[in-house]
């Protein structure tokens, strides 16, 4: 297995940090991960080097304000600069990887993310697989709050209001105490700003879902309470994608990957990616002999 660390600069001029773990040959696809909200590329470790072993590539990036990017933890002016940052490490991809299907992954605000960019560019990516997106909110602001809320984020932008709850994660409570002891998980309040964009850009993706079109698998935990399992049933019932999945596992909680069941979790997800990837192939292979 292959790991290699990066840099690039976004269009803010922000650096941020990269990796990728490959396999020695050519990989059957190339993976872009898109993390969530206060943690980090460098807890998919095990899951990169799983994938690898299946022939696939993850490729992962630290959002701005997050791990080892630069930005401010907790706080994002505006939620297009996650945007623009993913789809700045996409083109760098897209020419390491000019021959091989590209797969979008995205897990909780990294699902809204991967799911919002899916609006705007799902044309560059031949799947996605979005584990517990951050679509509907267990915490959801009545209205009055909510207002206050983007109020706030206009008067005092970076004022804290809301903190995530770390024994949510997984019911390991290793990895529940590793992701309070790691240094480069944020555990302070999250922005005014930043939440009043999370739910602007939640509310976009309701709004526009029908236009997703992709190969997308959908997973949840059902006992997930940091973000609800609503929100994949949502996406899944909404989108037009003929070739549309999804798995809600009875009893996990929020990080289904690092669940106690998280090798079964990840052989459906490369079992998924082995019938894209060879669907893909048929496709090529019928087109030239079209040619022929």
């Amino acid at each position: 297995m292959k790991h290699r660390e990066s840099r690039f600069d976004n269009t803010r001029g922000q650096s941020i940090y990269t990796q990728r773990w490959a396999p020695e040959n050519t990989p059957k696809a190339a993976i872009l991960l898109v993390h969530g909200l206060a943690e980090h590329s460098s807890r998919y470790r095990d899951f990169g080097g799983f994938l690898v072993e299946r022939g696939y590539a993850l490729c992962a990036l630290d959002l701005p304000g997050h791990g080892k990017s630069d930005g401010r933890p907790g706080f994002i002016a505006r939620f297009s600069h996650y945007l623009d940052t993913v789809n700045r490490y996409l083109e760098t991809l897209q020419t390491d990887y000019p021959n091989q299907p590209l797969i979008l992954f995205g897990h909780s605000m990294g699902g809204l993310v991967s799911s919002r960019l899916l609006l705007d560019n799902q044309r560059a990516f031949h799947g996605a697989v979005l584990t517990g997106p951050a679509i509907n909110s267990p915490n959801q602001p009545p209205a009055l709050q909510l207002l206050i809320i983007r109020l706030l984020s206009l008067l005092a932008p970076k004022l804290g209001v809301i903190s995530l709850d770390s024994s949510e994660v997984s019911r390991d409570p290793q990895v529940v105490e590793d992701y309070k002891n790691d240094p480069l998980v944020y555990n302070g309040k999250i922005s005014a700003r930043s939440v009043a964009e999370l739910f602007a850009a939640m509310e976009y993706v309701k709004a526009n879902a029908g236009a997703i079109d992709l190969p997308i698998l959908l997973m949840h935990g059902e006992a997930d309470v940091m973000t609800c399992p609503t929100g994949s049933r949502f996406l899944h019932d909404q989108v037009s994608s003929a070739d549309r999945t999804l798995s809600i596992y009875q009893g996990l909680r929020h990080e289904i990957l690092n669940e106690p069941e998280k090798l079964t979790v990840y052989s459906e997800i490369a079992d998924w990616l082995d019938r894209l990837t060879e669907a893909n192939q048929n496709r090529q292979s019928a087109a030239k002999s079209d040619c022929v």
